[in-house]
This record gives C-alpha cells, structure tokens and sequence, in this order.
C-alpha cells in the first residue's frame, strides 16, 4: 500500500514536500480576500483522497508521523484527527493538527493532496450566518468586496459540520479558489474534539 501512496504522490514525505506550494497558494488566496490571517491560529490542514485504499493506506503512514485524536463520523464517513510529533512548517505558520476525510460516496476531487487550511477567528457566533456577518464586521476590506468575489474565482461556502456526540457548535466559512480552500471558524478542533459527549 506504501507503493500505491509513493505513486499516487500522497505519501506524508511527499506531501510535506508540497506543502510550501500550497501554503504559498493560500497566501495567494488571503491576498485576493484581502484579509490578514497572521495573527490567528492556523489550527489544522487537511488532505483529500479520492479512493477509499489509498486512505486507509495514508492513514496507517501518518500514524508513524503522530497520534490519533479523533475517529469521527460525519455525513457518513470517517474524518481522522492526527496530532502530529512533529509540526508542519512553512511560510512562518507551525502546523500540528492533520485532517484525514476518509472520501465521501459519489464525490470525486478534481486533485488529491492538500486540500484546505481551518484558521480560527474567534467569535460568539452559534450559526453559519451568524458567523459570515462577523467576519465581515472584522474584515472590513473583505466585506467591502464581498459581492465580487465570484469575479475573482472564489467560491464562498457556509456550513456548520457537527460529529456525533459533539457539543460544541462550529460554524464555518470557506473560500475556495483554484484548487485551495482557506476555512474559518471560531473554535480549535481540539476544543470541538473535547466537547464530545
């Protein structure tokens, strides 16, 4: 299985090697936004594959880079937490928390690998709209494009996911743009991961 991961260029030694091209995306990304994540908690990074093998494969090698935290089911599918030993760095930001969504039925990503960054920018929040209307009161220059951003190429998503037994409300807003997405929400995962029953 080692194999099929060196092939297909998800083995955690070559997606450390990608990780400063898709970091420097998501830069790339913040900029369009015109906001300035730098003095928030990048929380946790996130990888996307496309066959169930190939994950289960992945997930066996992050378990010598790291610890499982969470074993989740959400909208049917494993989601695995790493706590990484070591953490992931580029471009001055530190990461140590790993997302592993096993892949969704039906659902194919155009690429496999780094898929999003989940920044947190705390807010009292409880819904997704809730949410979007306070990251606009932050961001101000965000909000003063808000209505041009499907020019731009970047798709915005609401959403509030939820594992079962968690207590913890999360609401989320992403960006999506040419092949990265940049998450935001209020809460660590840890603290979400805690707050299970």
């Amino acid at each position: 299985m080692c194999c099929a991961l060196m092939e297909s260029a998800l083995h955690p030694q070559q997606m450390k090697n990608q990780l400063h091209d898709f970091m420097l995306k998501v830069q790339q990304l913040c900029q369009h936004l015109q906001i300035d994540l730098s003095p928030f908690l990048l929380d946790h990074i996130a990888l996307r594959i496309n066959d169930w093998s190939l994950a289960e494969a992945a997930h066996q090698a992050w378990l010598a880079q790291g610890s499982v935290v969470s074993e989740a089911e959400i909208h049917g599918r494993p989601i695995i937490v790493f706590s990484l030993s070591q953490p992931l760095r580029s471009q001055g930001w530190s990461i140590d928390c790993l997302e592993l969504p096993y892949p969704a039925k039906g659902k194919v990503y155009p690429q496999q690998g780094w898929e999003h960054v989940e920044f947190v920018v705390p807010s009292l929040a409880e819904s997704a709209e809730a949410y979007q209307q306070d990251i606009l009161r932050q961001f101000p220059s965000l909000a003063k494009q808000w209505q041009q951003l499907t020019e731009l190429g970047i798709k915005t998503k609401l959403s509030s996911p939820q594992g079962k037994g968690e207590r913890l409300s999360n609401p989320t807003l992403a960006f999506k743009w040419q092949g990265v997405c940049i998450k935001l929400h209020p809460h660590r995962l840890m603290s979400i991961i805690q707050s299970e029953c």
